[in-house]
């Protein structure tokens, strides 16, 4: 089902017609020489890759932007103080908003880190929050919270310096948000935190799946650019190691690198593309990390399904965006309900990211659905289930037609001295017909979001 018809729909839809087909091969060449890329590191093989991208782009309404932007400038508020509490007085969990024995089995929850707080307290300073817009009731409903590394913003940014060059027409006619102040929203938030040096972008080098976006985002934000062997940790301060070998404090670090391999000291001790020592620092309070180690508890899905209860429970407030209907297995009522639906549910293992361990009831065998109850009933934390909701398709330039494809959403909600949301965001869209997953790693293609008054 396609996003209802507006004027400003069908004015676009005018004005493009209007353009010459040959500016689509034009609009592919100039995002080529960008070098858009989403790697893939798979069976041992790196595969080097363009990210598939659309020429169309997704229009919202500045007036349904302004109600996301609340609902989402609530909730990661709401996160926010969850984890500082959560590693601190653990409050929520003492009241039994969220049973303990949900916290300690969390694969992201860290108990080594608790009674420290980070840099003006705040662990989650750049946010992806995957939304979807249910055509039964034409909501916006929240799929997951990505509190760890959230990747995507460059493709956006990139795509509009493309748009505005190939299609100056639509910049004329519309009142299109501007975009280009992202990398300051990173800039601000860094500079915020700072514990006194500079900023950096720890990368974990070209290998990376999203390491066009690394060196994009350092570049913008006025940040430097940097691998682990260019950082070094001496007397609990850690310092880059600049061209000519002088060492330059450090305050501050938008890393690109998970918990696991951040530092081998205190994690994988196997880690080559961690920074030896840098958790000391971090926990003598000598260098702010973006994001806070051991936000994963927060990723997890069956936490997911505790935030409304965390938004009344820190804010006093009704959520303004909702969850996707969820059950938690481990709940014995909600085990009746996905043992008796999963034909119609979604079963999501709670660890997993990017797409996997993601199963559709609707298109599994009678064999198959029967395999998974018997493994969600050995394990009922491990899994969620949600109700399939039956989100808007947006239309795609695919292979030289016009084709209706699902699409999902990733707002970017930055926190620093204010909490703010981007007026744009990475929408993006399945490659094939029918299908629910719209991830980059599955695959899926993006296209640039415009933010417009009707």
């Amino acid at each position: 089902m396609l996003e209802k018809s507006t004027d400003i729909h069908d004015k676009f839809w005018e004005i493009f017609s209007k353009q010459d087909r040959q500016k689509i091969d034009e609009f592919k060449s100039y995002m080529d020489k960008f070098a858009v890329n989403f790697n893939l590191y798979k069976d041992g093989n790196f595969i080097e890759q363009s990210l598939p991208f659309d020429v169309i782009p997704r229009i919202i309404s500045k007036k349904e932007f302004e109600k996301i932007e609340k609902g989402l400038i609530q909730r990661v508020t709401a996160l926010n103080l969850f984890l500082e509490d959560l590693y601190t007085d653990a409050k929520i969990v003492k009241d039994g908003v969220i049973p303990q024995e949900f916290i300690d089995s969390a694969s992201g929850y860290l108990k080594e880190f608790v009674g420290f707080s980070p840099s003006k307290k705040i662990r989650a300073h750049i946010n992806g929050i995957d939304l979807v817009k249910d055509s039964k009731n034409d909501e916006w409903v929240i799929l997951e919270d990505n509190l760890r590394v959230p990747s995507g913003a460059s493709y956006p940014l990139s795509i509009r310096d493309t748009y505005r060059k190939i299609y100056p027409d639509f910049f004329e006619n519309f009142k299109i948000e501007p975009i280009k102040n992202y990398p300051q929203m990173i800039a601000d938030a860094m500079n915020y935190v700072n514990t006194g040096g500079i900023n950096v972008v720890l990368t974990p080098g070209r290998f990376n799946s999203a390491y066009y976006e690394h060196s994009y985002l350092a570049q913008k934000s006025g940040a430097y650019l940097v691998r682990p062997h260019e950082l070094v940790v001496i007397d609990k301060k850690v310092y880059f190691k600049n061209y000519n070998g002088k060492r330059i404090l450090v305050g501050a670090i938008y890393r690109r690198l998970d918990d696991e391999f951040i530092d081998p000291k205190a994690f994988n001790a196997e880690s080559l593309i961690g920074v030896p020592g840098l958790i000391e620092s971090y926990l003598a309070g000598n260098v702010a990390l973006m994001n806070a180690v051991g936000n994963g508890v927060a990723d997890d899905k069956g936490i997911y399904y505790f935030v409304p209860k965390m938004i009344e429970y820190y804010l006093g407030e009704e959520p303004i965006l909702q969850n996707a209907p969820t059950y938690l297995p481990y709940f014995e009522k909600d085990m009746e309900y996905v043992m008796a639906n999963m034909e119609k549910l979604v079963i999501k293992d709670v660890a997993e990211a990017g797409g996997y361990g993601v199963l559709f009831g609707h298109s599994m065998s009678a064999l198959q659905i029967e395999d998974l109850k018997m493994m969600v009933k050995a394990n009922p934390r491990r899994f969620i289930a949600q109700e399939l909701i039956e989100f808007y398709d947006e239309k795609c330039y695919i292979n030289n037609e016009l084709v209706n494809r699902k699409a999902d959403f990733r707002a970017y909600v930055v926190v620093g001295e204010d909490v703010k949301v981007w007026n744009c965001g990475l929408t993006r869209y399945a490659l094939d017909e029918g299908n629910y997953l719209v991830n980059s790693s599955q695959g899926g293609g993006f296209k640039d979001t415009w933010v417009m008054e009707l």
